[in-house]
């Protein structure tokens, strides 16, 4: 896979790690016993610990509901396939990551749609610098499936795309010219720099940083 794990980013601000030992304890108490709904959620979430950290397609079903506490067909109830599961986890992770976090920290950090822009890439060197950076699960999933017929490789793809959204609004609230055409640009820095980190270089966010100035620059 592209991306390597190189230990996971930490999830966005203002959401609920779920450590080891809380996983554990989870995994330890009458769970089969709790409301259907606090199944569900215990499922998504251990799903997107386990899915962000190591992929799709290393984490099975029976790892899956050993460290959720639930049983295989409480599981299946919630979410019919594995398919389905994944498909909610990118949906999660989308809300989090790219709402929760890039965007909203982008534009709660600067004061201009410009400096926005660039601000992506400051909160991109505090998640380089972290032992939990855990790359792109958006970019990861799509190169597992690499079928963008396929539901998953689909879906991957289109948040990937809401992705460019956000920089593409920024680039209009900016007046830049060519907003699509700078959004698709800007959007190779983003996952250049992230490939770049996953090789090891923790510098990879100052470095795209850099060439965005020159690209604004170009689009103004």
């Amino acid at each position: 896979m592209l991306l390597a794990d190189r230990g996971t980013p930490r999830r966005p601000k203002q959401t609920v790690l779920f450590s080891a030992n809380v996983l554990r304890m989870v995994a330890s108490t009458a769970a089969r016993q709790e409301p259907a709904q606090g199944a569900r959620e215990r499922i998504l979430d251990t799903a997107y610990e386990l899915f962000s950290h190591r992929g799709v397609h290393d984490v099975g079903v029976d790892e899956l509901v050993e460290r959720a506490g639930v049983a295989k067909a409480t599981l299946y109830k919630h979410f019919p396939s594995k398919d389905e599961l994944v498909l909610a986890f990118l949906e999660q992770r989308e809300q989090l990551w790219t709402y929760g976090w890039v965007e909203r920290e982008a534009r709660g950090r600067a004061a201009t749609p410009e400096e926005q822009l660039l601000a992506i890439f400051d909160l991109f060197d505090e998640w380089f610098q972290g032992d939990d950076f855990e790359g792109c699960s958006f970019v990861n999933t799509l190169l597992e499936f690499r079928d963008l017929d396929h539901p998953v490789g689909r879906a991957s793809a289109d948040y990937l795309d809401n992705i460019r959204s956000v920089v593409r609004n920024l680039a209009l609230d900016a007046g830049l010219r060519d907003p699509d055409a700078f959004a698709l640009a800007w959007h190779i820095l983003m996952k250049g720099s992230i490939v770049q980190a996953a090789e090891g270089d923790r510098k990879a966010a100052k470095r795209a940083q850099m060439l965005g100035r020159l690209l604004i620059e170009h689009h103004r």
